[in-house]
Parts: structure tokens; C-alpha cells; sequence
């Protein structure tokens, strides 16, 4: 089933120079990027973007980082890729993460963990709109 997908490369992927790393691989399975941006959230965005995880404790955490610099916001499309994008970027936290994965091979930590991926349609209709508004 083609359907599309939303990833956000953090940060601190963007500081280690892992933004081209990180599309390529999307590229190289098979994905079509349909809009491309580099941005820096603002504080309303960055707590609109994560709103879903507003009353946990991690909440400030995510959107002070996510803050914190550049971030590069991708549109793809192809099959399964909701479910598929989630499998190649790995486990949350990095040192959970199997090698192979985009986390397991960079990521370094729960926040610096390169990328953030739309988890189901709604999630990529909300995130969409926010980082392309």
C-alpha cells in the first residue's frame, strides 16, 4: 500500500553532518521525497509538534532540544511507509536500537537519537502540517 510519511532529522544529526547519511537511506529503499526543509522550530511549534506527549515528564526535554538547532523535515512516499520508516529508524532510545537502524548506527542517547518518524497516519497528518506550515 503507498501511502506517506513524515521524518524529522534532529538536531544532532544535523550538527554531525548526518543529514545526506540519513536521506540516502531512505533513497536507497525505495522512497520518493515529496517536500524537503530545513528549519529551526520555535517554541510553539516544537509544543504543537510534540503535543501528544504534553503531560509526561520528558515533555520539556523534547522540546528544548528539538529547539536546540536545524532540524531537515522529509515527505516520502512509498510502500507501507509509516510502518516501514518506523523499522529502519529504530528503537527511541539509541542504545536500544538494533544495528542497522538509523539509531542503532547514530544515535547517541533518548533526545540526540538523529531522527523522529511519524508512528501512524494521524501522526502524520498533525506533524505534517506543523513542520510545513
Amino acid at each position: 500500500m503507498t501511502e506517506k510519511s513524515l521524518f524529522i532529522v534532529k538536531p544532532d544529526a544535523v550538527a554531525r553532518n548526518l543529514v545526506g547519511e540519513v536521506i540516502s537511506r531512505f533513497e536507497r529503499k525505495g522512497f520518493k521525497i515529496l517536500k524537503l526543509k530545513m528549519f529551526t522550530f520555535t517554541q510553539e511549534q516544537a509544543e504543537n509538534f510534540y503535543g501528544v506527549h504534553k503531560d509526561k515528564p520528558f515533555f520539556g526535554e523534547l522540546t528544548s532540544f528539538i529547539t536546540s538547532g536545524p532540524v531537515v523535515a522529509a515527505i516520502i512516499e512509498g510502500n507501507n511507509a509509516i510502518a516501514t520508516t518506523r523499522i529502519m529508524i529504530g528503537a527511541t532510545k539509541s542504545f536500544e536500537a538494533a544495528p542497522g537502524s538509523i539509531r542503532g548506527d547514530f544515535g547517541l542517547g533518548f533526545s540526540e537519537n538523529i531522527i523522529h518518524a511519524s508512528d501512524s497516519q494521524e501522526s502524520f497528518d498533525h506533524e505534517s502540517r506543523v513542520a510545513f506550515e
